[in-house]
């Protein structure tokens, strides 16, 4: 009976699987994002956090989403918070801005809940589509070099300078081989498309760190920590300030088009796409998305989205949501790990950091660089995050060269009332607020 209720819920014979290829799935999929187990109360500790209720709230939040994406929308992708926009909570947001830490999971939510009603009114559409590719290009370039400088500043690689800002650090540090020797291995492991490749890095470094006596080890297993740190402790009043609206906007704006184009990407990937080349369920799969963000905003960590690290189990033969469920299931049991977290240092998520950027950085490729009014806001925006060291930044300076570059070169056709109408918000802010 219970084998038959779930054969139909997932509909096994019609995606042409069974229940052994989705678990073999989900346990891939897991394998190649678990890393953010470790990186994520990592980088938003930095923020004031509590380590121990963030790693909670990953793992809880990554549940969530991977059950709803699961067992609601029945696709084989698998959700946990976002690689960029942690760090973005983080090193801009909070650190930057200077903005306390409830405010900042207070703009989540808001981001989170505005995404919600974007797709229940169908509203995602419109806003994709009236976005060029070059911005789309130039942010996620963007969001890879900001993670970049975020590595390297962690292991000690790139270190501050009165007369340059920046400069080498001393290579001959722990901190700094060790975040190397992590890149290296998890590209390497990566390119021979070994699974975990990021995750084996990260562990493989943190154990060696240990045998040589860099780093302390704290244990494997225990029960979890207390989220009560952390639960429910988002501060929505301050994240209405009219300072904040390009925070909303940014955590808003990335994941509406990292969800967007995962979603399709592993969709094309595992068939899943309808003969008209679209994707069933797509407005279930993107409240999915939205509502892991506003949970996980009240448990306590940064947006959470869709990982394209679901090809991995689409690869395996995932092609249901029980791939995503085994995923849910498998954060849940690593909630009795936190001792093992908390033994990993920073310079070994460092190297998972910059392997993370390559991939990211890549949408440079698609780039037209052969048309400067479009090569130009490209690289303003990808520049400008690492520069300003803020994401929101990026957003805003792509938005304005792109309609003023446009628009002196009589390029007018090139414009939609959305593209002018945000570059003169981003316009205001910067003349009026800042």
């Amino acid at each position: 009976m219970l084998k038959r209720l779930i054969d139909n819920h997932f509909k096994f014979a019609e995606h042409g699987t069974d229940v052994k290829t989705e678990v073999i799935a989900g346990i891939t999929t897991f394998l190649t994002m678990a890393y953010i187990i470790f990186v994520n109360p990592s980088i938003l500790s930095e923020s004031g956090m509590d380590y121990g209720a963030v790693f909670v709230a990953t793992c809880v939040a990554s549940a969530i989403g991977c059950l709803i994406m699961g067992l609601w929308a029945n696709y084989p992708i698998a959700l946990a918070p976002g690689m960029g926009l942690n760090a973005f909570f983080t090193y801009g947001v909070v650190m930057g801005m200077g903005y306390s830490w409830e405010a900042a999971l207070g703009a989540v939510f808001l981001s989170g809940f505005t995404f919600f009603l974007l797709s229940v009114f169908r509203i995602r559409e419109w806003i994709i589509n009236s976005i060029p590719m070059s911005l789309r290009l130039g942010i996620a370039a963007g969001i890879g070099l900001f993670l970049a400088m975020i590595a390297l500043q962690n292991a000690g690689i790139v270190v501050a300078n009165d007369a340059t800002y920046v400069a080498l650090g001393d290579l001959t540090e722990p901190s700094a081989l060790y975040a190397l020797l992590g890149f290296f291995v998890i590209t390497a492991l990566a390119h021979l498309r070994v699974t975990g490749a990021v995750m084996i890095g990260i562990l493989g470094v943190t154990i060696l760190a240990i045998l040589l006596g860099h780093n302390e080890f704290g244990g494997v297993m225990s029960m979890p920590p207390s989220i009560a740190p952390t639960l429910m402790q988002m501060d929505i009043a301050g994240a209405l300030d009219v300072a904040m609206l390009s925070v909303v906007f940014a955590f808003l704006f990335v994941d509406l088009f990292d969800t967007s184009g995962t979603l399709v990407g592993v969709a094309h990937r595992g068939g899943l796409l309808d003969e008209n080349g679209k994707l069933p369920r797509i407005g279930r799969a993107m409240m999915a998305d939205s509502g892991a963000s506003m949970a996980g905003a009240a448990l306590g960590t940064s947006t959470t989205t869709s990982y394209i690290e679901s090809t991995a189990g689409i690869a395996s033969g995932g092609r249901t949501g029980l791939t995503a469920v085994v995923v849910g299931a498998l954060f849940l049991i690593s909630l009795f790990f936190s001792p093992l977290a908390g033994s990993i240092p920073a310079y070994a998520t460092a190297g998972a950091l910059l392997y993370v950027a390559v991939l990211m950085a890549g949408s440079l490729a698609h780039a037209d660089w052969e048309d400067a009014t479009e090569a130009a806001p490209v690289l303003i925006a990808a520049l400008a995050m690492p520069l300003t060291f803020s994401i929101a930044e990026g957003i805003a300076l792509g938005f304005i060269s792109y309609a003023a570059i446009k628009a002196l070169s009589g390029r007018f056709r090139d414009l939609n009332p959305a593209v002018v109408v945000l570059a003169l918000i981003f316009a205001a802010k910067f003349l009026f607020l800042d």
